[in-house]
């Protein structure tokens, strides 16, 4: 039998001081959590895949297909895929945040310290997410 895959989820999520962490990859899904720090943001952006964020503490702003609405802790806010957005951290402390990709949209067990190294790894082609092949 398999073991269970567990997280206190919040807990893990602030104590990540990372832009960017994956937890757990699946064939079909993927989580990470990320920290977005003050006057920062995740950058806009459109994925392939469909998103799921739930926002663990701060507070920002959800911008979907032109579209704003602020969240903040216990949101949870969906992105279709094919849908361009972003979202800001609004406040004086972090906004942290754990997302569901489906399927994963990043490399299996990526870290990404800052948004600056994120951005260069995408570029790079070096954040792929795993092939089913």
């Amino acid at each position: 039998m398999a073991s269970v895959i567990h997280y206190t989820i919040a807990t893990e999520a602030e104590k990540s001081p990372d832009f960017r962490r994956v937890l757990w990859t699946g064939e079909h899904t993927q989580l990470v959590i990320m920290t977005i720090p003050k006057d920062g943001e995740i950058g806009e952006e459109i994925h392939e895949v469909d998103q799921i964020l739930t926002f663990v503490s701060g507070t920002g702003k959800a911008i979907i297909g032109g579209s704003e609405k602020a969240v903040a802790q216990g949101d949870l806010v969906v992105v279709p895929a094919g849908k361009k957005h972003n979202f800001l951290n609004t406040g004086e402390n972090p906004l942290i945040l754990y997302t569901v990709y489906g399927p994963p949209e990043h490399a299996d067990g990526a870290v990404h310290k800052t948004k600056e190294e994120a951005d260069r790894l995408e570029e790079e082609g070096k954040d792929e997410p795993p092939t089913s092949d």
